[in-house]
């Protein structure tokens, strides 16, 4: 049995691994760096030992300092979350030879199926659909463009080594190509230590389902029912609901099944999700499975009652799938590659609707742009099918050097109107000043015909993977009150006023009362440009990835100028007006909030 257990993460995941591990009597320990010392994860675990650097490299996905801490306070397990080094096989390879239990699959499934080449092998080796794609991880962009020119376009590159939206690009012209795969590779390198692209053709306007799997040592592969996350944002999901809409049985079979032959094919086990997408011609793709507990497992858990963490633990302690109490178990474990008896395994059933918000710390009216900073007020939502998972507080900084999320709302209803309604309560609820995040988008979103329509099979509307992309504009609705549309991030005081004997709730942009006018978020902040006019700043703290122009060339208003990374995302830099462009900052430098990078003349 698992007595004490090393959390290889950090945030929200980290504080609900140790909460868990609390719940099953064992003893956690957390890790730190620098720039998260005194954060919510490390308050929340038994015990924290620091990290030092800032970097992920330095810090969360350093092999020999984890083992050392992991050694020195008496762990005798390892979780790893999401992210990181959770999909990285040599880790875990290494974690079982230092005699820890390694809480996750095994590290040739991690390799097998991390491999999205490998895992396409597997998919079709089981029957599942897929779209054309490489056989083989590519070399250079002119491949891909051999491939658009064989097959067609779009075209989806993608990490071969990764997931979550990172090391992904989809091109719709052939004059795109380099430039994505460059960016594609670098993501990838950055996220995941590996730079190698496979590119498969892009089927337009689908939906992104998954299946949530489990599997335990004694053959027994169960399916947690799907999962809908098609409202995304340059491939980050943003919004997740369970179980997935607008689905008929037979593709619901088809998903279930797949999923569970491809897991008992290769003997996987642990928590996994295997995706795919649903074209708007109902076509089902497999598109990859990602060996790890996935951001968006909370919402699962709020229409099947499992605790997936739990049964994490549970699996890597060599017990049967809790849920299976009834099913046989065998005193041994059997050879899991059996789909026969993979398939006898009781699945749990669905009850009512859940929704899932990531809330990240972005500037929607930036392009969505990261917003570190430091977190003056934390007030989540109360209610009936209301869940927080966090890992912030009032006073918590939120770091450059992560991802951008902060917390996830999780709403339940027993319909998918019921549940809509209540999230649009509880989004008017959450309250987080401080820095700039992705709150009034979901507001617009739980309040938009388009996410209704999502639920709706004879609808002819729905939400799409780019959807959003070319579709979100942010609205004065994103607020609790009216407002213009640059003042939605502006800080309020609320008043209570008595009108004929009726109490009404008035909100007040703060700098109104204090200061005058509300100063909402300029053109000039989104462009990059500074209060000069001729110089172009840096919107927050990030790295210089690379210039998209030479020194000297002219500009054109608007033109993406440079690229620049922050919270593990590549964002462009644009020209706030025509010019010739004189660079100041060399690529691969860090820079400061409103660093000046060039001047345009």
């Amino acid at each position: 049995m698992i007595s004490a257990v090393l959390i290889a993460n950090r945030g929200e995941i980290a504080v609900r691994i140790a909460r868990t591990a609390r719940d099953l009597g064992i003893r956690s320990i957390a890790i730190y760096s620098e720039a998260d010392a005194g954060a919510l994860h490390t308050q929340v675990a038994d015990e924290a030992y620091a990290l030092p650097g800032n970097s992920a490299a330095d810090t969360y996905m350093n092999i020999p300092a984890l083992l050392d801490i992991a050694v020195r306070a008496g762990a005798d397990a390892i979780h790893p979350g999401y992210g990181f080094l959770s999909e990285n096989a040599d880790f875990a390879r290494t974690v079982a030879e230092a005699g820890l239990t390694w809480i996750g699959p095994s590290p040739e499934s991690i390799e097998l199926l991390g491999d999205k080449i490998a895992a396409r092998r597997v998919a079709e080796e089981v029957g599942a659909p897929l779209a054309p794609g490489t056989s083989d991880p590519i070399d250079d962009w002119q491949e891909a463009r051999a491939f658009a020119e064989e097959h067609g376009l779009p075209i989806a590159i993608k990490a071969a080594y990764g997931g979550g939206g990172r090391g992904l690009k989809v091109v719709e012209n052939l004059e795109d190509i380099e430039a994505a795969f460059n960016s594609a590779g670098r993501e990838a390198k950055e996220a995941f230590g590996r730079a190698e692209c496979y590119v498969e053709k892009f089927l337009t306007h689908p939906r992104h389902v998954e299946a949530q799997i489990l599997a335990d040592t004694h053959g027994n592969v169960a399916v947690l029912g799907t999962r809908d996350c098609s409202t995304q944002r340059r491939f980050q999901k943003l919004i997740e609901e369970a179980p997935a809409p607008a689905l008929s049985d037979e593709q619901r079979t088809g998903i279930h099944e797949g999923a569970r032959a491809i897991c008992a094919k290769v003997g996987y086990t642990g928590a996994g999700t295997v995706e795919y997408i649903v074209s708007e011609d109902g076509t089902i793709s497999f598109l990859e499975v990602n060996t790890r507990v996935q951001v968006e497992h909370p919402v699962t858990e709020m229409v099947t009652g499992v605790d997936i963490i739990a049964e994490q633990f549970r699996i890597a302690s060599g017990e049967p799938l809790s849920f299976l109490s009834d099913a046989p178990a065998s005193d041994s474990p059997s050879d899991s590659t059996s789909e026969a008896h993979a398939s006898d395994a009781s699945d749990p059933e669905m009850n009512g609707h859940a929704f899932e918000f990531r809330i990240n710390a972005e500037d929607i009216l930036n392009g969505f742009a990261p917003c570190p900073g430091t977190i003056v007020r934390f007030e989540p939502p109360t209610g009936p099918g209301i869940r927080v998972d966090s890992g912030v507080r009032s006073g918590s900084i939120v770091p450059p050097y992560y991802d951008s999320l902060v917390a996830k709302l999780l709403v339940w209803g027993p319909t998918r109107e019921i549940a809509l309604k209540r999230a649009q309560q509880a989004l008017k609820e959450f309250d987080i000043e401080g820095v700039r995040t992705v709150l009034p988008f979901h507001r617009d979103m739980v309040s938009s015909q388009v996410l209704v329509d999502h639920g709706d099979a004879d609808a002819a509307a729905g939400i799409y993977t780019d959807w959003l992309d070319h579709n979100y504009r942010p609205s004065a609705e994103a607020t609790s009150t009216t407002v213009p549309v640059e003042a939605i991030y502006a800080q309020r005081t609320r008043v209570a006023l008595e009108i004929d004997g009726k109490l009404v709730s008035v909100g007040f942009p703060t700098d109104m009362l204090s200061q005058g006018p509300v100063k909402g978020a300029s053109a000039s902040a989104a462009s990059g440009a500074s209060a000069n006019g001729n110089e172009v700043t840096c919107p927050y703290e990030a790295n210089l990835v690379a210039w998209n122009v030479a020194d000297g060339e002219a500009v054109e208003e608007g033109q993406a100028i440079a690229t620049i990374e922050a919270m593990k995302m590549e964002s462009a830099v644009k020209a706030p007006s025509a010019g010739k462009l004189s660079r100041v900052a060399k690529e691969g430098s860090r820079l400061e909030p409103g660093a000046v990078i060039a001047t345009i003349a």
